[in-house]
């Protein structure tokens, strides 16, 4: 049966991909899109066929990495060039600065440098197009399968995921690598073939070349079937997620977390709550073993033992009832901390410090719309608001001067929505903020009213809801 009339698709034309952009991008063609051209034969496709649509997107430009990682990426960097120029299409070049850290592949950091590239070169609202086709999902579920991933890895690809300041589309995710290398010929286009591609070493390259074969001869649907799967898998994961958002509600306190509420839960649903935690506030999820080692050990701790536990990109501590996250400053653990004995179970303990003494914090004016982050003096940090589409303050709540200032006695705010005003000083008894660190805790107010505590609460007038449109977080750097 032809391979078209099986899947219930069409061939690769610019005409579907001009409907598969219409159900990705809302308001298409009316958007700014941004290709990932490499030069390769699947990226030569998608940048083609934007450029034959009746109707193309507001505005089309393209981007190419050169990593410098072989003799000939000039002269790719030039074929792009060329291309993009018969295709009137504006390009730009950018030259990785390829950084590995211990353990990580080369393959790995070139990818981190073009992503970070891409990232940066991004306009608000734009949108970044990749050439992922089928195939590249159908070897990306079975090495994440082979490696022991979850359901996050299982469910590989999405066909859009928000990216930097605008959004991450793949939409050739239902066209094989055969019909867009054939779409291509059919252009006489000519493109790039990376000598890369056919090493052996790398995992990727020897599942596409010495394995896959055999399982099409035996299961021609495998691909289509695959991205079955790896469709159900992200499915589960978003009702995980679900749950798990609904859990890190219930045991927060700002963005930080009770471990008395998280010992609540059974283990597994205090894991799922954990790594949905973690990964909501930007940083990688943390491997099997780490993840034990905070669901189990640092939560189990007694209170004084101030235990952490890093990984790459990120350090959790918990002190006394609540668990902190944030990048680690250095090697070792949290600042001003010594790497102690190890707790029971491996969670790192760290030395008891001495208490800091109270700083003085008069009245701070922040003009927040001038300067996101507000110096605060002594040993009492920085605040800062950072954008992020998923953060729980409105900005468009805020009045365009914030003042901040220390704790006097008597503030209460609503850290729940719906919920009765609270007094500051009972809830930091609750959530068994050490003393030591309550007297350091800037307080955020508009006028004469409580919005924030540090990074901790925030009251309900300035919570985000489904109708905000601009969120971001409110952090709090405290010096060392």
């Amino acid at each position: 049966m032809p391979r078209a009339v099986r899947r219930g698709t069409e061939g690769f034309s610019p005409r579907s991909l001009n409907r598969r952009l219409a159900q990705l991008l809302p308001g298409f063609p009316d958007v700014a899109v941004c290709v990932a051209f490499s030069g390769g034969v699947d990226s030569t496709a998608l940048l083609a066929a934007l450029a034959q649509l009746e109707r193309p997107p507001l505005k089309v430009r393209a981007l190419h990495v050169d990593h410098r990682l072989h003799p000939h990426s000039v002269r790719w960097a030039a074929h792009c060039r060329r291309v993009a120029r018969a295709l009137d299409v504006p390009l730009q070049v950018r030259t990785a600065d390829i950084a590995r850290t211990r353990g990580e592949s080369l393959e790995a950091a070139a990818r981190a440098a073009r992503y970070q590239l891409l990232a940066a070169a991004l306009a608000p609202q734009e949108a970044l197009l990749t050439a992922h086709h089928e195939d590249d999902q159908l070897e990306t579920v079975l090495l994440q399968l082979l490696r022991g991933a979850g359901l996050a890895g299982i469910a590989a690809m999405p066909a859009r995921a928000s990216f930097a300041r605008g959004a991450l589309v793949r939409p050739l995710l239902s066209w094989s690598r055969a019909e867009l290398t054939a779409w291509v010929r059919s252009q006489g286009l000519e493109w790039i073939e990376d000598p890369g591609n056919a090493e052996l070493r790398r995992d990727r390259n020897y599942l596409r070349t010495r394995v896959l074969p055999l399982i099409r001869e035996r299961w021609p649907a495998a691909a289509a079937t695959v991205a079955r799967a790896a469709r159900h898998a992200a499915e589960a994961q978003r009702l995980l997620d679900a749950l798990g958002a609904a859990d890190v509600a219930r045991a927060s306190f700002g963005p930080m977390l009770s471990a008395q509420r998280l010992r609540t839960l059974p283990p597994e649903r205090r894991r799922n709550a954990l790594r949905f935690w973690i990964t909501a506030a930007g940083h990688r999820a943390p491997p099997a073993s780490r993840l034990e080692e905070i669901a189990g050990p640092l939560l189990q701790a007694r209170a004084d033992a101030q235990p952490f536990v890093t990984w790459e990109g990120a350090l959790l501590r918990r002190q006394a009832d609540l668990l902190s996250l944030r990048a680690p400053s250095g090697a070792g653990g949290p600042p001003g901390a010594q790497r102690g004995a190890l707790a029971p179970g491996g969670a790192r303990r760290a030395a008891a410090q001495p208490a800091a003494s109270a700083p003085r914090l008069g009245e701070v004016s922040w003009r927040w719309r001038r300067r996101s982050t507000c110096a605060l003096p002594g040993p009492c940090g920085k605040l800062t608001l950072k954008r992020d589409a998923r953060g729980p303050l409105d900005l468009d709540a805020l009045p365009a001067t914030l003042t901040v200032r220390a704790r006097r006695g008597g503030e209460r705010l609503r850290p729940l929505r719906g919920g009765r005003r609270r007094a500051l000083k009972r809830l930091l008894q609750e959530a068994r903020v050490p003393v030591a660190e309550r007297a350091r805790l800037p307080l955020v107010f508009a006028a004469e009213t409580l919005i924030a505590v540090a990074g901790l609460w925030l009251d309900e007038s300035v919570q985000a809801s489904a109708a905000t449109r601009r969120r971001a977080r409110l952090i709090w750097s405290a010096a060392a």
